[in-house]
């Protein structure tokens, strides 16, 4: 990411930090005693069969999604089990951390990551991460991440593409524990980017407990000097009232830029009534109208417009199959790049290659749409001579790109991160 020139000093990353264990969804739930039956959606896990409901509901889908565990005694029990499984893989984990993790390939760049880091992931971080001694713990935090293939069976269920459900029963995240140490380090750090993560993991706390944690997060934000841009990852969420008024009216005016799946973006729609909130679930690939409908009216109502007061101006949205990069006018350049390098990483790290190897890859992107299901649309063919589609709406311009997907993905979990580290990478803001 640059202002006028590359991005020299380096990051600053918070707020949630874990180690992540990946393994085989149905093995484990198969290793644990669980047999198959109808999936069902549960916003916390409080049992094992709350968890195999889930699991089947997501995996149908083939949709990623995270829930919180209640019961710490049965989340240790499970989390012994797949740490122990053969074959399970240990990885940076939390959204913060893996977008930190991306960054830190860059040799020019230093990220510093504010988050409850314990022995084993501050073992697997890059060396470019610079860890306070504050944010060190003795213990770590663990996420259960069970992954599921293409076409992979569990009794009824049939996963129509492969992606991963995500549960943990984390409290030093959720409770936003490393907050302090966060703003106690802007000084010092001197930061040319701000991520921030991890208030997705508040709906574990209490609302008494969220309430005040959140407001301390507000007025963190609004202490951060304004010239130093601000991106905001989400991730899945169940609660509402969470995700409507404290998103979209407290949190979303002092961030600059966010980055979304489909997922958080049909839920953000349906919390605070915006456009197509009556749509229950995608069918398929997202409609590409019906996505930039919603970006378009998260940027008007909540974004920067002439009377509002609002820092937004980037979405960078990711889907299996497209991403599209929406951006108020007049205050982000170099959007081709950004959405396509996006968009490189997606197969590339799916993949486990250098370079994207057309044999491991298919398109799954409609090879024609309109940028609208609401108002005069213009109807797109993609070109294969140039593959980032651009449109403009009223003072906000979109940039789509297919995604070329891995046939065979090694690794499902952090794409979402890595899609966002490496747009911003490639993204230039205009000083103000």
């Amino acid at each position: 990411m640059r202002k006028k020139g590359p991005l020299e000093q380096g990051c600053k990353e918070r707020v949630n930090a874990c180690v992540d264990v990946v393994l085989s969804g149905v093995k484990l739930l198969q290793a644990l005693g669980l047999d198959p039956g109808n999936g069902e959606d549960h916003a916390v896990l409080n049992s094992k069969k709350d968890l195999k409901e889930a699991f089947s509901h997501f995996m149908q889908k083939g949709a990623a999604a995270e829930r919180f565990f209640s019961d710490a005694v049965s989340f240790h029990h499970i989390a012994q089990a797949a740490s122990e499984y053969p074959g399970a893989q240990l990885y940076v984990g939390g959204n913060a951390a893996l977008i930190g993790q991306k960054l830190a390939t860059n040799p020019h760049l230093k990220v510093l990551l504010c988050g409850p880091v314990g022995p084993k992931l501050h073992e697997l971080l890059d060396d470019n991460v610079i860890v306070p001694p504050e944010s060190m713990q003795e213990t770590d935090e663990f996420h259960l991440i069970l992954e599921y293939q293409a076409g992979e069976e569990w009794g009824q269920t049939r996963a129509p593409n492969a992606n991963r459900f995500i549960f943990s029963h984390d409290l030093s995240n959720g409770a936003m524990n490393m907050l302090e140490v966060f703003v106690a380090s802007l000084d010092e750090f001197q930061p040319d980017l701000v991520v921030l993560s991890g208030l997705h993991m508040m709906e574990g706390q209490s609302k008494e407990m969220r309430a005040k944690r959140l407001l301390a997060a507000v007025t963190s934000l609004s202490d951060i000097p304004t010239d130093i841009p601000i991106h905001l990852e989400l991730a899945s969420m169940t609660d509402q009232d969470l995700m409507s008024k404290i998103m979209l009216q407290q949190v979303f005016p002092l961030v600059n830029s966010i980055g979304l799946n489909e997922q958080e973006l049909l839920f953000l729609t349906q919390s605070a009534a915006g456009p197509h909130a009556s749509l229950t679930s995608w069918n398929g690939v997202p409609d590409v109208g019906i996505v930039s409908d919603i970006l378009f009216w998260i940027l008007k109502e909540h974004g920067r417009t002439t009377d509002k007061l609002s820092d937004l101006t980037r979405i960078h949205f990711h889907t299996l199959a497209y991403h599209v990069l929406a951006t108020v006018d007049g205050y982000w350049g170099n959007q081709i790049a950004a959405v396509a390098a996006g968009a490189r990483v997606a197969g590339t790290q799916a993949c486990a290659t250098e370079t994207i190897d057309t044999d491991k890859v298919s398109l799954k992107a409609p090879l024609e749409f309109v940028t609208s299901q609401t108002e005069t649309n213009t109807k797109i063919s993609l070109n294969p001579g140039e593959p980032v589609a651009h449109w403009q709406r009223e003072g906000i311009s979109f940039h789509f790109t297919p995604v070329l997907v891995c046939k065979d993905p090694i690794r499902t979990v952090g794409l979402g991160d890595a899609i966002s580290a490496e747009g911003l990478l490639y993204s230039e803001i205009y000083p103000q």
